[in-house]
C-alpha cells in the first residue's frame, strides 16, 4: 500500500517543529521527509540524516532534470529543496512522509500530490505572540526577529490555502488537534 503526505508549513516560531516531533512519536507509521541543501553540514550533521548535502553546482544539476518536488535558493549558491525520489522510496515502502516546508513549497507538494496530501498549516495566535516567542528563544539578534516578523506576515497569506489550519495558543491543543486531523486523513 501507497502512503501518504503530510505537509507542514508555518511562520518561523510557531511551534510547528515541536508538532511535528510530537507526532513523529505516536504510532501512525511516520517518516519525516529529509531536505537537501547546497550548505555545508554544522556541528554533527549527517549526510542522509539531517540533510542531503550537495554542492551548488550538484543542486543546479538536479533542478534541470526536474529532481525536486520543490526548492528555493535562499541565498545566492545557498539551495534548500525535496528530492522526488527520497519521497517517493518512502511512500512505495508505505511510509507516511511528513514535511517541514515553507508555504511556496508546502502548496507545491500538495500541487503536485493532490488528494494523497494533506497540507496543515500551524498559526500563531497573533504577531504580538509570535514576536514575543522569537524574543523569549533568545537565540536571535533583534533585527533577525524583525525580519521573521515581516516574513511571518507574509506567510500568514498564505494559510487559506492549506487543508487545515491549525492555531498554537496552546501547544498540548495544537498537538491534539493536529493527531486527530492526521488520523481521520490516514484513515480515508
Amino acid at each position: 500500500m501507497t502512503g501518504k503526505l503530510i505537509i507542514f508549513s508555518a511562520p518561523s516560531g510557531s511551534g510547528k517543529s515541536t508538532i511535528i516531533q510530537y507526532l513523529l512519536k505516536q504510532n501512525l507509521n511516520l517518516s519525516f521527509s529529509i531536505s537537501a541543501t547546497s550548505r555545508k553540514p554544522r556541528g554533527e550533521e549527517k549526510n542522509g540524516v539531517d540533510y542531503f548535502f550537495l554542492s551548488p553546482d550538484e543542486f543546479r544539476e538536479k533542478i534541470a532534470n526536474n529532481e525536486f518536488l520543490e526548492y528555493e535558493e535562499v541565498y545566492v549558491d545557498r539551495y534548500y529543496g525535496t528530492l522526488k525520489a527520497s519521497v517517493e522510496e518512502r511512500l512505495q515502502e508505505g511510509k507516511n512522509v511528513v514535511f517541514d516546508v515553507d508555504v511556496v513549497g508546502g502548496c507545491n507538494i500538495k500541487r503536485f500530490y493532490g488528494v494523497q496530501a494533506l497540507s496543515i498549516f500551524i498559526q500563531p495566535p497573533s504577531i504580538e505572540a509570535l514576536r514575543e516567542r522569537l524574543v523569549g528563544r533568545g537565540t536571535d539578534a533583534p533585527e533577525v526577529i524583525e525580519d521573521r516578523i515581516n516574513k511571518a506576515a507574509y506567510e500568514l497569506t498564505f494559510a487559506p490555502r492549506f487543508d487545515k489550519v491549525i492555531i498554537n495558543d496552546n501547544l498540548e491543543k495544537a498537538e491534539e488537534e493536529a493527531l486527530n486531523v492526521i488520523k481521520e486523513f490516514l484513515t480515508k
